[in-house]
């Protein structure tokens, strides 16, 4: 057993970033991980998913997540091979969702190995994947899922429990109880109004708050999702032009197919094929078919979201989609262009000014879809360049996290814990909500650094 004297809790990701939220307890003779995710954006930060785990993984005696998004859950296969024996607790949707999510990253790193080994992008002679297919079919196997504010013993005097956060299926807020402490951590809290997900449940507080801030310096427009897109789609088709929708497997693809199926049904815009292109986000539907009690899409909705596209599932498919003319829709992954087949779509369609190119969710930056959303007219794919012609549109109102003022609220809602840390946000998201929790709530807040420790036992 770890020796571990007074309770600490460490930052060993999302800290000054929006991607790998990762954060270590040490407490009770015990250490565990809230959230193992990927490092995703910039370079600098991507390295960090090669570099030797903080801590020895056979010394962390369990990990929790919050959801299962790649940036929460996706660095799970390589704790696992370097070493990590324990459980990985979870919500029930959560687990079906790692059950798609991993087993991709996984055939996607291989994928990404091949082509740099093939075209000599590696400074390595034989590049190897982060983690491969295998290892997160074996990471799969250490789930343990539980119900939504289930008690879950953790041993030595910690225990957990999951709250509803909104976001995506099976997302939760994890409220710690170790000794006579409480730490919260948000996870990512939903956006109140979204089309599919329940609003988070409120903060009930805590003695310390880690908080996410991804959306700190914004807000929201108030503004119907459907009203926003409709015409951009009208006059796309108008001028026989074909729609990419880069989107998120799981939950984006899910609400852009809903409103577009609410459209065509009303009659707003005219009924032009629709094809999902990602076997990911099929599957993903189904599941959203399972968890009903999770969120307020109607059966007829979840139906008609589902029915409105063409499944496209091979390759093959997928190719013969870039011979055809528009008027159409492509919804396809991944929603912030890092990789995927949405790739090969803009290659072939991004240059014609007829189309449209529709960003449907945040864009962290270094990625291909932040480059985009900031005007560039070239994008670099496949070692290359590509001109970007298509008429460029970033959607305000699809958002899955909670703006800053939603954040605020939802704080507001429980005591003021003793100090309140702000983490998965960009520096200026997580400083300008620093700023307003200060002054606004007058609160004890601080926007931790990368690496850093801070102890959880009261003040002495």
């Amino acid at each position: 057993m770890t020796q571990i004297t007074r309770p600490k809790l460490r930052f060993l990701g999302a800290a000054g970033t929006v991607t790998g939220s990762r954060y270590l307890i040490e407490a009770m003779g015990r250490r565990i991980l809230v959230d193992c995710g990927l490092f995703q954006g910039f370079k600098n930060l991507r390295e960090r998913n090669r570099k030797t785990f903080p801590v020895r993984p056979n010394t962390i005696d369990t990990v929790l997540l919050t959801h299962a998004h790649l940036d929460h859950s996706g660095y799970l296969p390589a704790l696992i091979r370097a070493g990590f024996g324990g459980r990985v607790h979870c919500t029930e949707a959560t687990a079906d969702l790692c059950g798609l999510i991993l087993p991709d990253s996984g055939h996607i790193q291989e994928e990404e190995a091949r082509f740099a080994a093939r075209r000599g992008f590696s400074k390595h002679k034989n590049p190897k994947p982060l983690y491969t297919l295998k290892d997160a079919e074996a990471a799969l196997e250490r789930l343990r899922p539980h119900g939504f504010d289930q008690r879950i013993d953790l041993g030595d005097g910690v225990a957990a429990r999951f709250i509803p956060a909104g976001h995506l299926l099976g997302a939760a807020q994890i409220r710690f109880e170790i000794g006579d402490r409480v730490v919260h951590f948000s996870g990512d809290l939903g956006h109140d109004p979204d089309p599919l997900m329940r609003p988070p449940k409120p903060f009930g507080g805590a003695d310390v708050l880690v908080c996410e801030s991804t959306y700190g310096n914004r807000s929201h427009p108030d503004t119907d999702p459907e009203a926003e897109l409709a015409p951009v789609l009208k006059r796309t088709f108008a001028r026989g032009g074909t729609v990419l929708i880069p989107s998120f497997a799981v939950g984006r693809a899910q609400g852009v197919m809903l409103h577009i199926a609410r459209l065509m049904a009303r009659g707003d815009i005219p009924y032009v094929p629709v094809f999902l292109n990602s076997p990911m986000a099929v599957d993903a539907t189904d599941i959203y078919h399972r968890h009903h009690a999770e969120h307020h899409v109607s059966r007829e909705d979840c139906v008609a979201m589902f029915e409105i596209a063409k499944r496209v599932n091979t390759v093959e498919q997928s190719k013969d989609l870039n011979t055809r003319q528009g008027p159409m829709i492509i919804v396809s992954a991944s929603g912030m262009l890092t990789g995927g087949r949405i790739l090969h779509h803009l290659a072939s369609f991004g240059g014609d000014r007829r189309n449209t190119i529709l960003l449907s969710g945040f864009q962290a930056g270094g990625t291909r879809g932040a480059v985009l959303a900031d005007g560039a007219r070239t994008l670099r794919m496949f070692g290359r360049e590509f001109p970007i012609e298509a008429e460029v549109v970033q959607l305000q109102s699809f958002s899955g996290h909670a703006d800053a003022d939603e954040i605020l609220r939802w704080m507001s809602a429980g005591p003021a814990p003793t100090m309140t840390y702000l983490t998965h946000g960009e520096p200026s998201a997580a400083d300008t909500l620093r700023f307003r929790v200060k002054h606004e709530l007058g609160r004890s807040v601080r926007v931790p650094e990368h690496l850093e420790s801070v102890y959880l036992d009261r003040p002495r």
